[in-house]
């Protein structure tokens, strides 16, 4: 049989999934919004513009049905992953409560992944959970699709840069004069400014762009894909993929 040696300079797709090269993390990020209008908003399952926090917060874990609770018929666990205070990635699990909000373990400035890690006999979550603030005015994250969040938005940790590969819409428009616009939008650290850095239009079709050149996003940006139709109750998916790149391989 014979073995074969991998060198260093091997810094293809498998090898990074593997966890073959050092200070690289493959990142695959997708979204859904099943009801996109006239206003331009955020590729995600709760609707509207993505509330972005504006400092580190304690964040709870909710359901609106009783049997998402530890022992319940509905989901048991959580994994809610985001960013601390200092921006490093930072990942918890939570055991539900049912309908009492249930705090998650320390703070978060970023939220931008939570799913479904235990479920009892109905093997699945029985309502909508949620991620939100103490009084539950804002929501950061939604799980009413699929045991899972959908959220097309993302931070770049302390630490890190992206290498974005590339982009990917999909659009369901009914009618041949309609279309979606959509967009991936940027906020470097300390800017209170969101800029397009990708715009294309699509009707009922998928629009994948794949950068020749990876598209370099820095530490602690902020990254969402957004869109808005011309008509109304469209659904419109995303995702967008890359690698993040540990900053001390530069040094």
């Amino acid at each position: 049989m014979t073995t074969w040696t991998r060198h260093l300079y091997e810094h293809d797709e498998l090898a990074i999934s593997k966890g073959d090269v050092a200070g690289h993390q493959t990142l695959f990020k997708f979204g859904f919004n099943p009801d996109i209008n006239g206003v331009e908003e955020t590729i995600w399952t709760n609707g509207g513009n993505y509330p972005w926090p504006d400092a580190a917060f304690t964040a709870y874990l909710v359901s609106d049905d009783a049997a998402d609770t530890n022992g319940g018929t509905g989901a048991n666990t959580v994994q809610v992953e985001g960013l601390d205070a200092d921006y490093n990635q930072k990942s918890v699990s939570v055991t539900l409560n049912g309908t009492t909000p249930v705090a998650i373990s320390g703070t978060l400035i970023r939220i931008f992944r939570a799913f479904v890690t235990l479920a009892g006999t109905g093997g699945t979550s029985a309502g909508t959970l949620t991620v939100q603030n103490v009084d539950g005015s804002v929501v950061y994250a939604n799980l009413g699709l699929g045991n899972q969040t959908q959220i097309a938005a993302y931070t770049v940790p302390s630490g890190y840069t992206l290498y974005l590969d590339d982009i990917n819409f999909t659009a369901a428009v009914s009618q041949a004069s309609k279309y979606v616009q959509v967009s991936l939008d940027t906020r470097e650290f300390g800017s209170n400014v969101f800029r397009k850095r990708f715009i294309n239009v699509i009707q009922s079709n998928q629009l994948i762009t794949k950068f020749e050149y990876p598209q370099k996003f820095t530490e602690k940006t902020d990254i969402e894909c957004r869109a808005f139709s011309n008509t109304s109750n469209n659904a419109v998916g995303a995702s967008f993929q890359g690698v993040l790149v540990n900053n001390e391989l530069d040094c």
